[in-house]
């Protein structure tokens, strides 16, 4: 039903996305138009467009008698990823402390709450993490924030998928307990709280993805 209410390039383009974010075109693939176009069934136009788009948020890159290529991927990026989740999230949680409403706190409560029953689904907890995080910017009214932190999400999906698909569930029982310390703060309206907690919760998840990665031979050690 929704994607009657879709253009052709938004569908393509979130089709695109999704299958880049999921490794089914790796880093390095050449997006083809019209063989893309045959495949789903639509113009050239519509895959023009969404492979511009694409381009736009660092997913592609278009080259002169190339044409589209999906962009590398290289592990360091999680450091770039992680500072600006950092950033932002501490932006919409100081913003929150600020504006939250009893109903708002009762709804944030419930989706920390749905998410301690999907701790063993990282796939499942991952989306839901990403929908309480921007609900709080939906609290907070911080909408360019929100946009970015989306864009942020999809890059940071890209990598989980790549670099981290089988390793996410050793950090979620962690990442859930900071969750709670985060509500408790926003709960008492405490701004400096919720932010220190908001960055050790970052860097904590970051220093668990390094020290795997780097187990790995995707990063060097320190």
């Amino acid at each position: 039903m929704a994607n009657r209410f879709k253009s052709k390039k938004q569908i393509v383009y979130e089709q695109l996305r999704q299958e880049i974010l999921e490794g089914i075109h790796p880093p390095g693939t050449r997006l083809v138009i019209d063989e893309q176009a045959s495949r789903l069934g639509v113009s050239q136009i519509p895959i023009r467009e969404a492979v511009h788009q694409l381009e736009a948020d660092g997913f592609v890159v278009i080259a002169q008698h190339v044409g589209a290529t999906v962009t590398d991927l290289d592990a360091n990026f999680i450091y770039e990823v992680f500072a600006l989740l950092e950033s932002m999230e501490v932006i919409c949680s100081r913003a929150a402390c600020r504006v939250i409403t009893d109903e708002q706190l009762k709804e944030l409560s419930d989706l920390i709450d749905t998410m301690d029953k999907t701790i063993n689904d990282p796939h499942l907890w991952s989306k839901q993490n990403k929908e309480m995080h921007l609900f709080l910017c939906d609290i907070a009214g911080t909408e360019l924030v929100r946009k970015m932190m989306l864009k942020v999400f999809d890059h940071w999906d890209r990598l989980r998928y790549h670099y981290l698909k089988n390793v996410l569930g050793h950090r979620i029982q962690d990442a859930q307990a900071e969750h709670k310390q985060i509500f408790g703060a926003i709960a008492r309206r405490d701004e400096d709280d919720v932010e220190r907690i908001v960055r050790l919760h970052n860097q904590g998840a970051l220093q668990s993805y390094i020290k795997y990665l780097q187990s790995q031979g995707h990063l060097e050690a320190s």
